[in-house]
């Protein structure tokens, strides 16, 4: 069973820091993807960043630059560093996974496990 749970999440001031933590076993598996979405109120849920077992990661344009996935196998983590925030930032951010599985996808398709989310709220 894949059980992800988030955090870090909080309210930080446009231009600070922050770093997602997802706590993942299926960082045990020999091969995963691993993404990181958020959803703001009244928007889809979007694709940010994605990893996989190799360590290839993708980004979409929106956090290129600024965010930065990781993971690390020695303590079932999955991270999002992010960096130079702004409002447009605030979302609900959830990480996702699915075993077996190769390549960055970004598309909700792509997974089938999901973590409970976390707030981020970015004010100006």
């Amino acid at each position: 069973q894949v059980q992800l749970v988030e955090s870090g999440g909080g309210s930080v001031q446009s231009g600070g820091s922050l770093r997602l933590s997802c706590a993942a076993s299926l960082l045990t598996y020999s091969s995963y993807c691993m993404a990181w979405f958020r959803q703001a109120p009244g928007k889809e849920r979007e694709g940010i960043a994605a990893i996989d077992s190799g360590g290839t990661t993708s980004y979409s344009g929106s956090v290129k630059g600024r965010f930065t996935i990781s993971a690390d196998v020695a303590v079932l983590t999955l991270f999002l560093q992010m960096n130079s925030l702004n409002p447009e930032d605030t979302a609900m951010y959830y990480c996702a996974a699915q075993p077996y599985c190769w390549g960055t996808s970004r598309s909700q398709n792509g997974y089938n496990y999901w973590g409970q989310g976390t707030q981020v709220t970015v004010s100006s």
